[in-house]
């Protein structure tokens, strides 16, 4: 697979071409991956898979006038036309009086800090298979697992530069180790299925193999036999799997794209208390080993540590470049860039900060609730904030864990929820976006 350093030649050779062919401005993102990936059932091999994808996009202007496109094709004469063709559809296409890359003093300057994104060492075929059955087979260990969907390990490296006519070049490499299994519980129309599953950018930092394989038998095994819920308002809490998905939802409605659309429902509400005031929320890009770290963004701004929410506040929108033209405010450094088109909105490694009280503290009070470990549906309305989830997980009974529920509806407000949110001490760090165990108070469930 290509390096940082051929992957930038390539955009800088794309961003000559397209000056070539008339661009005022221009700037190229080139990607590449390979992955291997090896899946066990049942103690035996089910499948091996291997890819590679390598390409670059161009995007141009012509005055605000802005055209996209991509290639896998890298020789000169292929790039050369894809650069006319690219211009000549700028020509054609409509004025966006936001659209342009940055200005010179606006981007980011290395040398660019070692984020530890890249780790030197590969798996063999052999080492996947092996970390494979381990967590399949420390999963069909539990007593009580009686059937399995199988255990898998993989290992990612990828490549990404980004190169401008401002002036901008930079690129970078990282890996991904990732291992999981998912089994199945009990018999018949009693069966259960859960799953393990971690990721990390070195392999020192993946959780042990059979360690994940017997949460997955754990888990499956704690879920037979389910009741059903009484409907009313009720104390929900939200257990770690699931309680970042609350944070997400909130990082998406600050996006300055959904701002200047007025399709948010935190519109308005930046100079309000949301949470309560200990509640702190933080997103770093620069993470030593973070998932979504990035030493400068998908316009190649500076990137740097900043709080979402702090004394229960916003302390501002995330910005791209148009974003923030369109609101009139300075880019905060979270453009995005998934390939060709125009950049997007996107927040880095994000985490709510841990609370005072241990997981058992915060449900000690609790004569009658529920911990909610799986969220099914994507009942979330990105404009009202409206919040509506099918769900399983446990009851709470006298401020105890009394056995599995399923089959149930919660139901509430995003920025109620927010309101009345308590997080436990039990953060860990080992997802994109994370949050501790959250209690929220008063909120409808609707039971089977």
């Amino acid at each position: 697979m290509i390096d940082a350093a051929t992957a930038q030649d390539r955009c800088a050779q794309l961003i000559e071409a397209a000056r070539r062919a008339g661009a005022d401005e221009c700037d190229a993102m080139a990607r590449a991956q390979s992955s291997e990936g090896i899946g066990v059932r049942l103690g035996k091999l089910e499948d091996v898979e291997r890819s590679e994808s390598d390409e670059v996009a161009l995007r141009v202007f012509v005055g605000r006038r802005c055209a996209s496109i991509q290639t896998s094709d890298f020789s000169p004469a292929a790039m050369q036309e894809l650069a006319e063709r690219a211009v000549a559809m700028a020509r054609l296409a409509p004025e966006d009086p936001y659209a342009g890359i940055a200005e010179p003093d606006e981007l980011a300057r290395g040398p660019w800090p070692d984020l530890e994104l890249e780790d030197a060492s590969e798996p063999t075929p052999e080492i996947l298979r092996a970390r494979a059955l381990e967590a399949e087979d420390a999963a069909r260990a539990v007593a009580g697992v009686t059937n399995s969907e199988g255990g898998s390990a993989s290992f990612t490296r990828s490549v990404a530069a980004l190169v401008a006519s401002n002036g901008f070049s930079g690129g970078y490499a990282a890996t991904t180790h990732a291992t999981s299994a998912s089994v199945i519980a009990g018999e018949g129309a009693g069966m259960q299925r859960d799953y393990g599953w971690r990721s990390a950018r070195y392999a020192a930092d993946l959780l042990p193999a059979g360690e994940i394989g017997r949460l997955a038998g754990e888990r499956a095994v704690a879920r037979l036999d389910p009741a059903g819920l009484p409907s009313g308002r009720m104390s929900v809490v939200f257990d770690p799997r699931v309680s970042g998905g609350l944070v997400g939802h909130l990082v998406g409605a600050m996006a300055g794209s959904a701002i200047a659309r007025k399709a948010s429902f935190l519109l308005g509400k930046l100079d309000e208390e949301l949470f309560p005031a200990d509640i702190e929320i933080l997103d770093d890009p620069l993470q030593r080993r973070g998932l979504r770290s990035r030493p400068f963004d998908g316009e190649g701004l500076p990137v740097a540590a900043r709080a979402l929410v702090q004394g229960g506040r916003l302390t501002g929108w995330l910005t791209n470049l148009a974003a923030a033209r369109q609101l009139g405010v300075a880019p905060t450094g979270h453009g995005a860039r998934g390939g060709g088109g125009s950049p997007g909105i996107a927040s880095n490694n994000v985490h709510m900060a841990a609370g005072t009280l241990s997981r058992e503290e915060l449900i000690a009070d609790i004569a009658d609730g529920v911990l909610v470990t799986e969220l099914i549906g994507h009942g979330v309305n990105a404009v009202t904030g409206d919040y509506s989830r099918g769900a399983s997980g446990f009851r709470i009974i006298g401020g105890e864990i009394a056995g599995p529920v399923a089959e149930f509806t919660i139901a509430g407000n995003l920025l109620d929820m927010f309101a009345r949110m308590t997080p436990a001490n039990d953060l860990a760090m080992h997802r994109a976006i994370n949050a501790p165990t959250l209690r929220v108070e008063g909120m409808t469930i609707a039971g089977g």
